[in-house]
């Protein structure tokens, strides 16, 4: 039977049972608005769990100024009700004053692989997020923490700060899932309009072909870059916020394709910000 708890210490205090009783804690972190996508992480998690905690928290020290975080989508009971179709034993959804109570004044940063991608083009969203997670780890307890490589950044991000900080804690990655049309799935893409979500489908008709082009031999990432720029360019609806390669485990630019590389993007459709990426080389 599912369980919603909203405070920290009643969470705590449930993991802390869990542990002592030699459960293994499969936790998926989530800003709830449920989809497939979710839903697979929730199924890995289970798997490979004899328990599944996912959190359900719009994180507001991860949105900057004139972000989405007012209007991002909420729908707790409906998210209720798919974790309880998916076997979720505990769903953690605390309020932003139980997370960051009056005083609150510590926060997690990783440095070097957030200055790229979302980094640069959304300051301090990564020190939101590393904060956070870290919350979630220490109050869930989780022994595995389940994310998507549609945020492959922050995938990589996670598991720079889990290293460094010596956290027990396995971070498992999953695979984009997709809509038939091929649009990443997102909880934004509820927000986008008809004619926007059409248009929207040239993020990942581009990174197909870019990734097509890089298996016939392509080397340069320039030339791909400029290939997938020059094809989100016919969709006039559409403004980049960036397009970039660069290698996956430093975030830093690639000069080639000879390590695993991440091609990734950022766009607007309409007022909704979209990413999307493909990773070269096997992960």
């Amino acid at each position: 039977m599912l369980k919603l708890v909203t405070t920290v210490e009643e969470m705590k205090e449930i993991s802390k049972k869990l542990r002592s009783t030699g459960k293994t804690i499969g936790f998926v972190p989530t800003m709830g608005y449920l989809h497939e996508g979710h839903l697979s992480l929730i199924k890995r998690a289970k798997s490979e769990n004899d328990v599944v905690i996912v959190s359900i928290f719009v994180n507001p020290i991860q949105f900057g100024v004139n972000e989405d975080y007012d209007v991002y989508p909420r729908d707790i009971k409906r998210d209720t009700e798919l974790c309880e179709v998916e076997g979720v034993a505990y769903i953690f959804h605390p309020t932003v004053k139980e997370m960051y109570p009056n005083g609150y004044q510590s926060f997690v940063e990783v440095m070097e692989i957030t200055n790229k991608l979302c980094g640069a083009s959304r300051p301090g969203h990564f020190k939101g997020v590393t904060t956070v997670v870290t919350k979630l780890f220490n109050i869930t307890m989780a022994h595995r923490a389940y994310f998507g490589w549609k945020d492959a950044q922050q995938v990589m991000v996670i598991q720079r700060m889990v290293k460094d900080l010596n956290m027990n804690i396995e971070v498992i990655a999953c695979p984009i899932l997709r809509e038939i049309d091929g649009l990443a799935m997102s909880s934004r893409n509820v927000n986008l309009s008809v004619e926007d979500r059409r248009a929207a489908l040239v993020l990942s008709r581009s990174l197909f072909e870019a990734k097509d082009r890089i298996s016939n031999g392509e080397v340069n990432p320039k030339e791909i870059i400029d290939l997938i720029k020059t094809r989100i360019s016919e969709e006039p609806s559409i403004k980049i916020d960036y397009v970039e390669a660069v290698d996956l485990n430093t975030m830093q630019d690639a000069y080639d394709f000879n390590n695993k590389s991440l091609i990734a993007l950022a766009v607007r459709a309409g007022k909704v910000r979209l990413i999307d990426n493909i990773i070269v080389g096997e992960i």
